[in-house]
């Protein structure tokens, strides 16, 4: 079943990408020759205002053939007869597409899961919660008598609070609101969980709604800068030095990281497609060639060439970096085969 889903987030993530190319494309009146999902041959195609759109039976690729895109044209519809802001955005947007998924797949997931709250939904049974009179529904204002508004400042209380005692059961103080509106500071003694952490023994109320909808992409947006930080962070290893090729991991390794997070549920799937999209559009933008950012970076050459930098030159340079890519992963893949099959 996980191949299943490996196969449909490929699919997805690279028809958002080439869809992000087709539409802007069409936008600023760029000939379009051909949009395909998959590669090899055709399995099914039909032709609609000049563009035919097809679909191939190898499910980790596609594209959008543009008229003068890699080769020399005098279609004024063609792509290098566009001015530079124009071709930029239709390079920009394949990328741009697949950050904005990752964004609103990142957003979904915080909003499917819920906001916890200050607001006590369940005590665990037999915990020290249970003892000390706290009851679901109270809501907690303080904690060791600093004001908290959010789980997360409980949390991170509760945390201080464990790391500042040195008794086996470190006990807080808990100032909460009962559902009558009567106010009470009740002490409760933390136990240490089976994960290391100390716990009180009670679980927050989940939140959702239209506001928290709303806040959810606020939180989808952070979400994805951060991970975003990280892959440079990352990339910025690779390139010099501190990290090798054999940390890298292609299709092989997707699909079986898609059958570790499939267990745990659509949760652990969704959250896997934001990251693989994310890392697509931002590999995509890399200046280098055959990538986007590569042609992007040409396009940037050429306002200060000119045409001395010729259609042919660049084409040649994009294939060179094809065959490149290729064998990368080429590589990467028999890496991962060895990691994940033969080992």
């Amino acid at each position: 079943m996980f191949i299943i889903y490996a196969i449909l987030i490929f699919a997805l993530l690279i028809f958002v990408h080439e869809f992000g190319h087709l539409i802007t494309a069409k936008a600023v009146g760029i000939g379009v020759k051909e949009f395909a999902i998959g590669m090899g041959p055709r399995l099914w195609s039909v032709e609609r205002g000049g563009t035919r759109y097809s679909i191939r039976p190898i499910p980790i690729g596609g594209f959008c053939a543009m008229e003068g895109e890699d080769e020399e044209s005098d279609d004024p519809r063609a792509f290098n007869n566009k001015p530079a802001p124009a071709r930029a955005l239709v390079l920009f947007a394949g990328s741009g597409m697949n950050i904005l998924l990752a964004v609103l797949m990142l957003s979904l997931l915080i909003f499917a899961n819920g906001e916890p709250t200050t607001r006590i939904d369940t005590i665990t049974e037999n915990s020290s919660a249970a003892e000390s009179g706290l009851k679901a529904g109270d809501e907690i204002l303080a904690v060791d008598g600093e004001a908290v508004t959010s789980w997360a400042e409980v949390s991170e209380r509760l945390a201080l609070a464990a790391n500042d005692k040195t008794s086996a059961h470190p006990e807080v103080s808990l100032l909460v609101r009962h559902e009558d509106g009567a106010e009470q500071t009740i002490p409760a003694a933390m136990y240490e969980d089976t994960d290391g952490a100390y716990r009180v023994g009670i679980t927050p109320a989940i939140t959702r709604g239209p506001v928290f909808l709303l806040q959810s992409f606020k939180y989808g947006g952070e979400a994805t800068w951060n991970m975003t930080k990280m892959m440079y962070h990352v990339l910025g290893d690779l390139f010099t030095g501190r990290a090798g090729l054999d940390q890298l991991t292609g299709p092989v390794g997707i699909v079986k990281a898609v059958g570790d997070t499939a267990s745990a549920g659509g949760s652990g799937v969704v959250g896997l497609a934001a990251l693989i999209s994310l890392n697509l559009g931002i590999v995509n933008l890399l200046p280098l060639p055959a990538l986007d950012g590569g042609r992007l970076l040409f396009l940037v050459i050429r306002l200060f060439t000119g045409r001395r930098v010729s259609d042919a030159l660049e084409a040649r340079i994009h294939t060179i970096g094809i065959i490149a890519l290729f064998a990368l992963m080429g590589y990467i893949t028999l890496v991962d085969v060895n990691r994940f099959i033969i080992q």
